[in-house]
């Protein structure tokens, strides 16, 4: 599949399975060269990123259960453990991070753009889980971005060998798809582009 191919395919896929459409080797592959190659602001490379896969993956989405279980009530609960469960189902996920005592060491090198880094950090940190994701998709594989940062980041940082300054960001889990992305809506294109000049 090439790039354009894997821009236009890469969809949020939300069934999934733990089926090894890849192999370890190869996902952790993609996220090294997305860790490598990504640009990131005076080339501080803040970006990091863990991937658990099996029962690693099965035991962060339990927690994250777990944590749920105790903030909803229990006529709201059932949806979002049904929802947490899809994600557990898949072969694995890739918890994202940035390195903010590295932002806060370029912040102190560079004061007149301190207040830029964190912002571009974050620009940093996007292109480095869009590329994931499309690198993913490219490969087979579906999967999906959350946001449940706060939630469990304490229990990510006691649990898995996290150097201090890292601050969770995103989750990805992903696996084999099965099914695909419902048809997606776009606005006119005249209203979000603009050419200029010959």
């Amino acid at each position: 599949m090439g790039f354009r191919e894997a821009l236009i395919n890469r969809r949020s896929i939300y069934a999934i399975g733990k089926d090894r459409v890849l192999g370890k080797e190869k996902v952790e592959g993609i996220v090294k060269d997305g860790i490598l190659h990504i640009p990131s602001p005076f080339n501080v490379q803040s970006n990091r990123a863990v991937v658990l896969f099996g029962e690693k993956s099965d035991e962060f989405w339990d927690k994250l259960i777990e944590i749920m279980k105790g903030m909803l009530s229990p006529d709201r609960f059932p949806a979002t453990e049904e929802k947490l469960l899809g994600f557990k189902a898949g072969y694995g996920t890739v918890l994202f991070f940035i390195d903010d005592a590295a932002i806060n060491e370029l912040k102190d090198k560079f004061p007149l753009y301190a207040h830029n880094f964190t912002p571009w950090s974050e620009h940093s940190q996007g292109m480095l889980q869009y590329y994931i994701w499309a690198g993913l998709e490219a490969e087979g594989l579906g999967a999906n971005l959350q946001h449940y940062n706060e939630l469990v980041e304490e229990f990510v940082k006691e649990k898995y060998p996290i150097k201090e300054g890292w601050r969770l960001t995103a989750q990805m889990p992903f696996g084999k798809a099965l099914e695909k992305a419902g048809e997606k809506e776009f606005l006119p294109i005249e209203e979000t582009f603009v050419s200029l000049g010959e």
